[in-house]
């Protein structure tokens, strides 16, 4: 297993709106988080809150097109979208500029929303989760920052190491990912919502063009070779001490898309 757990390319300001997302992000998945005690109370909210594209097909629902990027559906989807968006997410809010970002980020979501309800328009299973969303920002990403080196967790059995990898790889693999799975799955299958990953990916790359072009297009990336135009973090690699798992965990199937 490979876990993204930071890049090699530090911004020169502070992400308000990253930060402010992330924090959006955990309160809400706090304000609802005791529905899990009951599946049946847990189901109906996200039926009302969720991205519903039967719902939408009716005529109804359109508020759920912004909601349903707030909601996730246990902690780990949680952790793991929080995760990508701390890591991704500053560079993409210094290129645009904060409020840009921000409605960079959300039409990024809505263009997610809108490939995954265009694949099943009658599916009576809630879409939930910001994926679609920060899949925006690794497209965007992708564009400008190539070459920039992600650090990737390493979990193989009993051993442990971090490895950099350029961002190209690193996107692109999780992309090609996204459209090998989306094509694999079932549309009106529960599970991972891969056309709404690809959607925002493909909206991502198409919104950062423009800006791309301006800053230079080809030419940004002879400037600095596709890497971070400014000095890169440095970290120092440790082999990690973590205990290997002691127990089987038991999974169970989620009855709505993340």
């Amino acid at each position: 297993m490979l876990i993204p757990i930071r890049d090699h390319n530090p911004s020169s300001q502070r992400p308000y709106v990253t930060y402010a997302l992330l924090a959006a992000n955990v309160v809400v998945f706090a304000l609802y988080f005791p529905l899990f005690a009951d599946e049946y109370a847990l189901s109906r909210f996200f039926l009302e809150w969720g991205m519903l594209p039967a719902r939408l097909t009716y005529g109804e629902g359109y508020a759920t097109l912004i909601s349903h990027q707030f909601l996730h559906g246990d902690l780990l989807h949680l952790g793991a979208n929080m995760l990508f968006l701390w890591i991704f997410g500053d560079n993409m809010e210094e290129i645009w500029g904060h409020w840009k970002f921000l409605i960079f980020y959300l039409v990024c979501g809505l263009a997610a929303a809108g490939l995954q309800y265009a694949t099943e328009p009658a599916s009576m299973i809630p879409m939930v989760g910001a994926s679609g969303a920060i899949a925006g920002v690794l497209g965007g990403y992708f564009l400008f920052y190539p070459r920039a080196r992600v650090d990737m967790f390493l979990f193989l059995i009993i051993i442990f190491r971090v490895i950099p990898v350029p961002a190209w790889l690193v996107l692109g693999s999780w992309f090609v990912f996204q459209l090998l799975g989306g094509l694999s799955t079932p549309a009106d299958a529960g599970g991972v919502a891969y056309w709404a990953h690809a959607g925002g990916f493909i909206a991502g790359v198409i919104l950062c063009v423009p800006l791309w072009l301006r800053m230079g297009g080809r030419g940004f990336w002879a400037r600095c070779a596709g890497q971070p135009p400014h000095a890169e973090a440095q970290y120092r690699f440790v082999k990690s001490d973590i205990p290997k798992a002691g127990r089987k965990s038991r999974f169970r199937p989620s009855p709505w898309r993340r």
